[in-house]
């Protein structure tokens, strides 16, 4: 049973603040972009040869940021299940962005899946399939953020970061978290381990 209708949830803020940071539950820009850097800052430093998929791209705010500072990956793709936010993401960005249900559609490939907000409302088991299928979608990575706390909410998707950490670590993933940017929240990068060289 879902926490929310998320079709409700992201409908009404949409209706009440528009193509904003508030019309996709974020407190304000500031806090979605002090979010979005730290997602950067997990991504390798050169983005010009990198596909990277934005799932649950909203407006495609994290397209829009990158952007804005120069560093546009060679192919971006957003991901959305809100045809309104997918119309607005396209219009916005120029980029492909396509209507998605990321735990149950078939998901395109790319070097790195993100996804900044979009697992908070989400059960524990709808977030653990979402995670699972951007991870196996990846060629080389997951970068993701999510709401610090106990369990607890009964509207918002909470964890504490040892428990995602020990999820990544029963998918052999390379696990790296990153704290204290910003009360109540945390970003993870699950990185797929590279063949030996030797």
């Amino acid at each position: 049973m879902p926490r929310v209708d998320n079709e409700a949830f992201y409908r009404s803020a949409l209706i009440a603040h528009g193509e904003t940071a508030e019309g996709v539950h974020w407190n304000s820009t500031e806090s979605q972009e002090v979010r979005f850097r730290v997602l950067r800052s997990l991504l390798p430093d050169d983005l010009s040869d990198l596909t990277l998929v934005d799932a649950g791209c909203g407006f495609g705010d994290l397209y829009c940021y990158l952007d804005r500072h120069g560093e546009r990956p060679e192919r971006y793709i957003g991901l959305d299940v809100m045809e309104p936010m997918v119309q607005a993401a396209r219009k916005r960005t120029g980029c492909e962005i396509r209507v998605c249900d990321i735990i149950g559609d078939r998901l395109p490939s790319a070097d790195y899946y993100l996804c900044s907000g979009a697992m908070n409302t989400l059960t524990r088991e709808e977030t653990e399939a979402f995670i699972r299928k951007c991870y196996e979608a990846s060629t080389h990575g997951f970068l993701f953020n999510l709401l610090k706390g106990w369990n607890t909410s009964p509207i918002y998707n909470l964890y504490l970061p040892r428990e995602i950490k020990r999820l990544g670590l029963d998918m052999e993933a390379e696990v790296e978290i990153r704290e204290g940017y910003l009360s109540g929240d945390f970003s993870v990068a699950f990185i797929k381990p590279r063949p030996d060289a030797s």
